[in-house]
């Protein structure tokens, strides 16, 4: 079956006129059940996860600052969200829904987190809306376990996930691709095992070309034995800070050659959202739904 972490703490309030589309997280499992894709059953509510594990990512001192909200004015607002206890919540619940998404991978082949993919998020700060990394605390739960050795992360958001590179630059075992564009946000960029940056305007053909040529080089020399798979739709030419040009089918072939992939090798891929900034939500909530009918197609 397949299993989606979702909670009703995923859509934090935030200010009037703020320009994170939070009410997608209520959107996106409402548009799944009414067309049939999923039920009820598909989803679970995560716990938070433990700070046992948050403390092996990131920095205890960052950590203690986050919980105690004691981040200075800068640090706040290079997260972009108003620092509250009820975000931090949000956050270590949005990070538990991803551990435990990727237990349901293993069980499953493939599992999703309605929210995640909080690739900003540094050992020692937030940034980009995220606030702890999601992706790397679900790769260390499966590495603590013995459920995983050497995890492939392939964030295909349109921003780099600068935090992902240096969480795991020194982890051989952690094979962190991204695919981005060039000239966007962040500025300056960490370096990942590999980086493929994107000139403003790609459209869907060449984009597909250079995701073909980047799976088969990185599957050349990195054996993975699980997928981590950010798929942002901030892709989008739609989308207000993306500067790509990609369609909603250009969109669902990338999901689909990256479950495809994982599904062909018999890798277990948990998917975490990302970002999605289009004007008409519409456009974000059809973009994310692709990959959950995908999964079902696929998988199940």
């Amino acid at each position: 079956m397949l299993k989606i972490a979702w909670s009703s703490e995923y859509a934090h309030p935030l200010p009037p006129g703020h320009r994170f589309p939070m009410e997608k997280y209520e959107l996106l499992p409402q548009q799944l059940m009414y067309e049939g894709t999923v039920s009820e059953r598909n989803f679970f509510a995560p716990d938070a996860v433990e700070e046992s594990l948050i403390v092996q990512v990131h920095d205890v001192q960052y950590w203690e600052k986050l919980k105690n909200l004691a981040l200075s004015r800068s640090e706040e607002r290079a997260t972009g969200f108003p620092l509250s206890k009820e975000l931090v919540d949000r956050e270590t619940i949005i990070a538990g829904g991803s551990v435990r998404a990727a237990l349901f991978a293993l069980e499953y082949g493939i599992s999703l987190n309605i929210a995640g993919g909080t690739h900003h998020a540094f050992t020692d700060r937030g940034e980009g809306f995220c606030l702890l990394n999601d992706i790397a605390l679900a790769s260390r739960y499966l590495q603590n376990e013995g459920l995983a050795k050497n995890i492939l992360v392939i964030d295909l958001d349109v921003h780099q996930g600068n935090g992902t590179a240096q969480i795991f630059k020194d982890d051989p075992s952690v094979f962190t691709f991204s695919m981005h564009g060039a000239k966007n946000y962040p500025h300056r960029k960490e370096k990942s095992d590999l980086d493929i940056e994107l000139p403003d305007g790609t459209g869907d053909e060449e984009y597909l070309n250079q995701l073909d040529l980047a799976l088969e080089n990185i599957l050349k020399k990195f054996h993975p034995d699980f997928i981590m798979y950010q798929c942002g739709v901030d892709v989008l030419e739609t989308d207000k800070l993306g500067r790509l040009g990609m369609s909603i089918e250009g969109v669902k072939l990338r999901d689909k050659k990256v479950l495809n992939l994982g599904k062909e090798l018999k890798l277990p891929i948990m998917c975490s959202m990302g970002g999605g900034y289009s004007e008409k939500i519409s456009h974000i909530i059809e973009a994310h739904a692709q990959v959950y009918r995908l999964a079902q197609d696929i998988f199940f």
